[in-house]
């Protein structure tokens, strides 16, 4: 720590609740919802525009979980989330909850990055009616009206990955920190690798799941790493007794179904919730193909996607409807700074002869890679490192996880990482998606990671229980 100063909070009896260093002292005890304990919270005001520090301000909204032993605590660890657009903050439920062991010595920092959660989001409201759900991922009118409403309250090209992870830094000094962890899911192994390249002195470790290398070129290669993903799940429920003999023809099933959306979107009724009257939506080709790839991030909704497949291609509709309209789950990507950083950071890198060669007899084609690209055209670009795109060495420790049935960012990336990071180590989930989310024994990866941040060493780990990481049963009803 650099600050020498304490403050001691009392609890109720008198008794020292928290010993807290002096740049904690800046922040104020707090209740998030859904959390029973009292954490710190505030907010470090930065420029929107670095450069000229003059200007329009962000209030970086910052939650600090407190090490459970404040007296012999370690560096802390800061979470990045993924996205790009999620919120740290609201991850500070898992710190408080299944993931409360990282307190154990330490303090867990969250940060809203730029553009996201409290700290200025970029995102407007919309009406969510069935058929908003099975909408185009970037509407030409929905991203005209966004880049209009932002850019009353937001310069659009400032809210890139470098500018936010000097953001980072400045909350690290603000609190009083000197060397750190860091703790990136998805976008935020890509933040949490600039961040060690703008950064190194103040690295401890790292620690990185599900990979996203500087130079991923987001979606250039989305549509290659789902299409193998999803051979995987096809040819495990082919070995499964009870998926084959639900769904004997399985690959016949998914490539038919895409063959009739293709020739025709599906017009189907659907029934909201507690309501008697129906709804047509209709159901196009690209979206239903980008739905079925965003499920397979989750083992759990991976083990449906045979029996939605199935009845899709007999006309059945009702199960992927089931779990495409979902007014229940938040919107957790805040879109504008998705498309801040993606315009800046990966779109303008795309070849798009490159990319239709790529996707070319794809069942996942060129969707993604057209709704990026054409919302981009309108979207304004930020400006980046000019080695941004190039990999990012360290000899910091660190500790990468890869899922195997990973359909955006599979083993290879993580491979391709390690190569730069001379003392880390790389972990393949067999049965993982993007993530562990679904699998037997969740808290396995948390055990190795915790191991890790406390010996500082990502060779002499005991990593043997991802063996037992399986998926769960196949959906067949």
């Amino acid at each position: 720590m650099t600050s020498a100063a304490v403050l001691i909070l009392l609890d109720a009896s008198g008794c020292a609740k928290h010993r807290l260093p002096g740049g904690l002292s800046k922040l104020k005890p707090c209740r998030l919802v859904g959390i029973d304990e009292e954490l710190f919270c505030g907010k470090l005001t930065v420029f929107e525009n670095r450069e000229t520090r003059s200007g329009r301000t962000i209030d970086l909204n910052i939650v600090v979980l407190p090490a459970l032993d404040q007296k012999t605590k370690a560096e802390p660890l800061f979470d990045l989330a993924g996205g790009p657009g999620a919120s740290s903050v609201d991850r500070a439920d898992f710190y408080a909850g299944p993931g409360k062991e990282y307190r154990r010595g330490r303090d867990v920092v969250c940060v809203d990055q730029r553009g996201t959660g409290k700290s200025n989001r970029l995102s407007i409201s919309r009406e969510k009616t069935p058929q908003y759900y099975l909408s185009e991922m970037f509407p030409v009118d929905y991203v005209k009206e966004m880049r209009h409403a932002l850019e009353k309250r937001a310069d659009l090209t400032k809210y890139t990955t470098s500018i936010a992870m000097d953001d980072l830094d400045d909350v690290r000094t603000w609190l009083g920190y000197d060397r750190i962890n860091l703790f990136g899911g998805s976008y935020g192994t890509q933040a949490a690798l600039v961040y060690m390249r703008r950064h190194p002195d103040h690295v401890r470790s790292a620690i990185l799941l599900a990979v996203a290398p500087t130079d991923l070129k987001m979606p250039l290669h989305h549509s290659e790493s789902a299409a193998r993903a999803m051979d995987l799940l096809l040819s495990e429920c082919e070995q499964d007794s009870a998926c084959h003999a639900a769904f004997p023809q399985i690959r016949d099933d998914w490539n038919n179904v895409l063959a009739q959306l293709e020739k025709q979107p599906a017009r189907v009724e659907y029934f909201p919730p507690g309501k008697s009257a129906a709804t047509i939506v209709e159901i196009q080709r690209g979206v239903f193909a980008e739905k079925i790839r965003t499920w397979m991030y989750r083992r759990d909704q991976a083990a449906r996607l045979p029996m939605i497949v199935h009845h899709a291609a007999n006309g059945d509709f009702v199960p992927f409807l089931q779990q495409a309209v979902a007014p229940s789950i938040p919107d957790f990507v805040a879109d504008g700074m998705y498309l801040s950083v993606t315009c800046a950071e990966d779109v303008p890198f795309i070849n798009r002869e490159e990319a239709a060669q790529l996707t070319a007899g794809n069942p996942f084609g060129n969707y993604r890679v057209f709704q990026q690209t054409r919302a981009c055209g309108m979207w304004p670009r930020g400006e980046i490192p000019t080695d941004f795109l190039e990999p990012v060495s360290s000899n910091a420790p660190v500790l990468i996880f890869s899922g195997n049935m990973d359909p955006v960012t599979p083993p290879k990336y993580g491979e391709e990482v390690a190569k730069h990071l001379r003392n880390s180590r790389h972990i393949i989930i067999a049965e993982a998606g993007h993530g562990d989310d679904g699998l037997k024994d969740p808290g396995c990866v948390d055990r190795i990671a915790i191991e890790f941040l406390g010996k500082g060493d990502a060779k002499n780990l005991d990593a043997s229980c991802v063996e037992g990481m399986a998926p769960p049963p196949f959906v067949t009803n």
